[in-house]
């Protein structure tokens, strides 16, 4: 199932410039802006070849954005694996060992198990406790439409569908199912919990669109919760889709096969077959079952496919 690598249009930078933040940890910068309001983190770089995320970060520092209220933190996750990139291997500096966004639970940031991911996280700890509202910048290996992923609580649905762009929503009822997000972690992971906490996949790695859209989405995030003004050119926004999470399925053997060559937003029948496991079947669980972020590259023990149902 070998993909050729996708166009590269926007490519790593040195980060070294960034590394001496203002709190004590590498990568994180706090700026307050000695009103009262809301504590706002966008996160970049949770896997290391996701580097939109690095560009709007980075066009939030380099232009000086300063909140008006309140407290705004940018930081930079995983770049230990961001700086392993190799352009004949794009894909692999996703991680060094761990995936970061999966690794969030008082479990293991508690746990006696090591890696350059779970020592970030521990690091990190403090600085998604500390955020209100949290934005964790991400892009897809597939090109495909961007879109937002969060818990299904009213309130991350509210914001998402507020801020509009991009006008598609992947919810989970019951979280991934395959470890715990960064938007989970702590009180941003309870049903009752205060905080707006989302992830945005830009679209596909490397592309000049993605990290466009990064930038835009990040401070079209600051806007909502009055860190800074509201752009003057925002588009309105489109009709909003949603899609519900049903399974996560993971890849449990090296035979891995999808029936079709996908992208994601494919849809499938009730009972049609989407992809064969060695001796599982994965079929679609509902009439118009789409999928999301079907894997480029089979793994055994990581993520296959996102099998969702259509709300709208």
């Amino acid at each position: 199932m070998t993909q050729n690598p996708p166009a590269f249009e926007v490519l790593p930078r040195d980060l070294s410039a960034y590394r001496q933040g203002n709190v004590g940890i590498d990568y994180v910068h706090r700026f307050e802006s000695g009103k009262p309001g809301p504590h706002v983190l966008i996160n970049a770089l949770t896997h290391g070849n996701e580097i939109c995320g690095m560009v709007a970060a980075t066009h939030l520092l380099d232009s000086g954005v300063r909140p008006r209220v309140g407290t705004l933190t940018i930081s930079f996750a995983n770049v230990a694996a961001y700086e392993s990139f190799d352009p004949a291997r794009p894909f692999e500096s996703r991680q060094l060992v761990h995936n970061l966004n999966r690794i969030w639970s008082a479990a293991e940031l508690d746990g006696s198990a090591h890696s350059p991911e779970l020592a970030r996280a521990r690091a990190l700890r403090p600085v998604v406790a500390a955020a209100d509202h949290i934005l964790d910048i991400h892009s897809t290996s597939q090109d495909v439409e961007p879109f937002w992923v969060y818990p299904a609580y009213p309130r991350n649905m509210q914001a998402a569908m507020a801020l509009g762009r991009p006008p598609v929503h992947l919810l989970m009822p019951s979280g991934l199912g395959s470890g715990t997000p960064l938007i989970q972690h702590g009180r941003h992971g309870l049903a009752d919990g205060q905080g707006v906490a989302l992830v945005v996949e830009c679209g596909q790695h490397f592309r000049q669109s993605a990290a466009d859209m990064a930038t835009a989405v990040a401070l079209d995030f600051l806007a909502h919760f009055g860190l800074v003004e509201p752009a003057a050119d925002r588009p309105a926004p489109a009709a909003q889709r949603r899609y519900e999470l049903l399974e996560t399925c993971m890849v449990r053997t090296a035979d891995f096969r999808f029936t079709r060559p996908v992208r994601g937003f494919e849809v499938f029948a009730q009972g049609e077959l989407i992809a064969t496991d060695g001796p599982h079947e994965i079929r679609a669980l509902c009439d118009r079952c789409t999928i999301l972020m079907p894997t480029r590259e089979p793994i055994v023990g990581r993520e296959a496919v996102y099998l969702t149902r259509p709300l709208d």
